[in-house]
């Protein structure tokens, strides 16, 4: 049985290339050479308390995954990526461990790019969090050879080099339903709001112009579910169908203008059409300085998933 009592850095550099290169060759069982790469890691981490990712390149990709046979690392390792401010699916996959096999938790190039932004604008313990992540990301990719740290830093720097981005002002040219809008942002704000039940909400609220009719966005988020999860419901306005389905295409435009994603749009049998927007949406909306404060401290009153 390997350990990590006593083993230096060098040695252990060592013996975590032997481990891999049996792996790779088929000497030893995968899953068992992964349990002694994961011991001989927890002797290099065990400072940072980081568990061991593995980061390498996949056909030019950079991956960034870590691996257990265990249930409650994987839990672990995903609650603390939620607390550092980074969202399931958006920024992060998981896949629990089933009988005999390992689960993973495995970091998008987008997440990587995110929680350098974090590094560097997020607030408290996130900030704090996302900054000994970056950190030790790096340490990993370093170890792993030049190509691997260089790709690793060129993700971290393009995360870290976004701007805050302002609502006022913001312009761009986006197609809905088949049809090119130009979406024109005068201002907007969001804020938290008590609801009769004592629930926290979060209201976005978007002022912009579509196609030159102007009107005012309001997307209420909510926490829903035995997941928590954080979804944001609108309502068309209008007093025909044909009002409601225009006002539905106009809004939509807004969100997938400032977030990058198209929200779902809902036809209801009694002429109702509703838009759904989920935490990838909210994720774009934190980048807009008037939203981001309002966001950050809802996520973190009522679970940050």
């Amino acid at each position: 049985m390997i350990t990590k009592t006593g083993l230096g850095g060098s040695l252990r550099d060592a013996l975590a290339k032997i481990v891999k290169r049996a792996m790779e060759n088929g000497w030893v069982d995968a899953n068992k050479a992964v349990g002694w790469l994961e011991e001989l890691e927890k002797g290099r981490v065990l400072k940072e308390e980081w568990p061991m990712y593995e980061v390498g390149l996949v056909e030019g990709t950079l991956m960034v995954r870590y691996r257990s046979s265990n249930y409650n690392n994987i839990e672990q390792e995903t609650h603390r990526l939620w607390d550092m401010g980074l969202a399931e699916n958006v920024h992060f996959t998981v896949k629990m461990p089933e009988e005999g096999h390992h689960g993973y938790v495995r970091l998008r190039r987008e997440g990587l790019a995110y929680a350098a932004w974090l590094s560097v604008h997020g607030s408290g313990r996130q900030r704090e969090l996302a900054a000994e992540f970056i950190d030790y990301i790096l340490q990993r990719a370093k170890e792993e050879g030049e190509e691997v740290y260089e790709k690793a830093k060129e993700i971290i720097k393009e995360g870290k080099a976004r701007d805050i981005l302002k609502l006022e002002g913001f312009e761009k040219k986006v197609e809905v339903g088949g049809k090119e809008h130009i979406v024109k942002v005068i201002g907007g704000d969001a804020d938290i709001e008590e609801s009769r039940r004592g629930k926290k909400l979060l209201r976005i609220r978007i002022t912009a112009g579509v196609g030159g009719v102007k009107s005012e966005y309001t997307i209420t988020y909510s926490r829903r579910g035995g997941d928590n999860a954080a979804v944001g419901f609108a309502t068309a306005r209008g007093s025909t169908p044909s009002d409601r389905e225009a006002d539905a295409e106009r809004f939509a435009a807004v969100v997938e203008t400032l977030t990058g994603r198209k929200p779902r749009i809902i036809v209801r049998s009694n002429g109702k059409i509703e838009l759904v927007c989920g935490r990838e949406h909210l994720e774009g909306f934190k980048r807009y300085a008037e939203l981001t404060d309002a966001i950050e401290k809802w996520l973190e009153e009522t679970g940050s998933r």
